[in-house]
């Protein structure tokens, strides 16, 4: 479908081609014309050329690179570091030595047939047996359903060798150290069946999985809000027993998202967290519990991490930070993104695209959305001038047909209306939403139009601030289950 796009500040009209039933591939960017856009802090936007910007698709982009996992794409030294860990590695598991023992377990069998008496040959000789494919199954390891053994020559092996030893610097003994605590700590906690247990529904409210970044990355949402109530925050981190539990059910969570990840050499290996600290409790309150479960994630999930968005920062974010600082690395230090309440849509566009940001961060997405798919349309994006007016034309051509329409604009304080104008000159317009002015704080608009003949539907937005405006929008009709 064509979606015409008017410039009432001059005389320049664009026509916008979107292919409402296109596969849309998750996740998507913004695809960058030769006037480059260069997005500054608050979403305000610089044209190089100052001209009329054109409406774009906007699709995947590229905000950020992670480390590659390619064997030639490693310095020197990291491939030295890591055959090294790797030859250390196979030493250790082929010689049964990766898990601490106190006494070989065919000895422990052996001592106890003595203590009981005299068995049956036959008895022993299974014993024995069973003894020795429990050897067997030990050298059997695998760490986020990929083999460890070297030797196996699993594509994915390099992969999560690779985290260890760039947590720790490439320096193989830390590295190796590290492996083996992680391999307890999960073989102890049973943290390889723990994605099976049921935790029930109350902590859902706290962290969840929901959409893609740029970059394919799965993204976590932690809401530190809820603990502003005391009877959540004592239900949850009451006693001993039951921050546990917390975080045990938060481990849960981050094993469930690694099952989305691809541990192959330029696989996407790693998730996005996005941190929403608004009305969260002061850090006396979470100090505890952040320290506790900040050293889980750095000593057992070394590199899982791509970037960790800190949104709705309060003032006392910046105490907390210094109290957390001395238990992250210099490399976690360097994936956080923090930003204030009124640049948090602008700071999440950067890494994730709008319709895979929920709506109440002013995203497009919805839970359960049955108007829009990712194959249902495109997101396009356009320009608006300080003290311009634009107009988006939406062909509402089919009668009887249903249209749904996404609309945002980035940090608003825009005039907004809505129309239906009808093909024949003769009909009347229809006005589907009244003008008014939107505030910065408002969210993503949708709405819907059902026509009774052929004819468009305009969105017209008229900029009366002094900086330009990044407007993005989607449109389908093609939704045959609505009704009305």
């Amino acid at each position: 479908m064509t979606a015409e796009v008017n410039a009432q500040e001059g005389t320049q009209k664009t026509e916008v081609v979107v292919a409402a039933t296109a596969q849309v591939e998750v996740p998507q960017k913004v695809v960058e014309k030769e006037e480059k856009l260069v997005v500054v802090e608050g979403g305000d936007v610089k044209d190089p050329k100052d001209e009329e910007s054109k409406p774009k698709t906007v699709e995947k982009s590229s905000s950020y690179k992670e480390e590659s996992n390619f064997l030639s794409d490693l310095k020197e030294f990291e491939r030295k570091a890591l055959n090294e860990f790797k030859t250390k590695l196979e030493e250790a598991i082929l010689g049964n030595n990766l898990f601490d023992k106190e006494e070989p377990k065919k000895k422990e069998i052996e001592e106890e047939k003595k203590e009981e008496g005299a068995k049956e040959s036959d008895e022993k000789e299974d014993d024995n047996r069973k003894c020795e494919e429990e050897v067997e199954v030990e050298k059997d390891v695998s760490l986020w359903g990929v083999p460890l053994l070297p030797s196996k020559g699993a594509e994915g092996t390099d992969v999560v060798l690779l985290k260890f030893l760039r947590a720790r610097d490439f320096k193989v003994n830390d590295a190796f150290e590290m492996l083996k605590k992680t391999l307890k700590w999960r073989k102890e906690s049973k943290i390889d069946s723990i994605v099976d247990e049921d935790f029930g529904t109350d902590l859902a409210s706290i962290t969840y999985m929901s959409g893609f970044d740029h970059e394919g990355h799965p993204v976590c949402y932690n809401i530190f809000g809820v603990f502003e109530s005391e009877e959540l925050y004592q239900k949850t981190f009451g006693t001993e027993e039951k921050l546990s539990e917390f975080f045990r059910w938060r481990c849960q969570l981050m094993e469930k998202g690694i099952q989305k990840l691809n541990f192959k050499p330029g696989g996407v290996s790693s998730l996005l967290q996005v941190n929403d600290l608004k009305n969260s409790p002061g850090p006396s309150k979470i100090r505890n519990v952040a320290n506790q479960f900040v050293a889980i994630l750095q000593d057992n999930y070394p590199e899982m991490v791509a970037k960790n968005i800190l949104i709705n920062t309060p003032f006392w974010f910046y105490a907390l930070n210094a109290l957390l600082s001395p238990f992250l690395t210099q490399r976690a230090k360097s994936k956080f993104v923090v930003c204030r309440p009124s640049k948090v849509t602008e700071t999440l566009i950067k890494y994730i695209p709008i319709e895979e940001i929920p709506v109440q961060y002013g995203g497009f997405k919805r839970e359960n959305d049955s108007e829009f798919s990712t194959q249902d349309a495109a997101v396009s994006e356009l320009t608006l001038k300080a003290g311009s007016t634009t107009t988006i034309e939406i062909p509402a051509l089919e009668v009887g047909k249903t249209l749904w329409w996404d609309l945002s604009v980035l940090g608003w304080e825009v005039s907004y209306k809505e129309e239906f104008v009808p093909n024949d000159e003769g009909s009347y317009t229809i006005i589907v939403q009244k003008g008014k002015k939107i505030g910065s704080h408002e969210g993503p608009i949708r709405n819907t139009f059902k026509n009774n003949e052929p004819g468009k539907v305009i969105l017209t937005l008229e900029n009366t601030s002094n900086k330009k405006k990044r407007v993005l929008y989607r449109y389908n009709n093609n939704n045959n289950n609505a009704s009305f």
